[in-house]
């Protein structure tokens, strides 16, 4: 037999974390106990017919499990590669917002303290016109005052 570990065991990510879902290990689970169910009726079929087991069928039975077990393996190794796939999509895409959010709270920043410029613009140009309107009104209400 090979020494490849059996695919009903579930494999495990970091930290020895299943890395598939609970629904993938009950459907892993069922389809080893549909095999063997399979299997074992075909060595009671075998045992009906009396006498020893063929060995060649013995061999064929050996090879079809060792077949199964690697399909399944196989299967399971393919869907765990989509799912770490699915994972690195979403990763890249919270990074790709985070780094969106930082371009925004820079703007923002930037947005909000050119706002404040322009308030102490505004305020300063608006001083000033008034004093120099102020300065206007004084010089007419002098030339009126001297007049008279």
């Amino acid at each position: 037999m090979n020494a490849a570990p059996n695919p009903v065991d579930p494999p495990t990510g970091p930290q020895g974390v299943p890395a598939i879902s609970a629904a993938a290990d009950r459907a892993r689970a069922e389809l080893h106990a549909e095999i063997e169910r399979v299997r074992i009726g075909v060595e009671e079929v075998l045992a009906e017919h009396g006498g020893p087991p063929d060995p060649e069928i013995e061999r064929e039975l050996a090879n079809l499990r060792e077949d199964t077990r690697l399909y399944v393996k196989k299967r399971i190794r393919r869907s765990e590669k989509k799912i770490a796939r699915s994972v690195d999509k979403i990763e890249l895409s919270v990074d790709q917002i985070d780094e969106r959010t930082r371009r925004l709270e820079t703007r923002i920043d930037q947005v909000e303290s050119d706002r404040a410029a322009a308030e102490v613009r505004i305020h300063s140009d608006t001083e000033r016109m008034l004093d120099g309107l102020l300065a206007e009104v004084r010089a007419i209400a002098d030339l009126l005052t001297k007049d008279s």
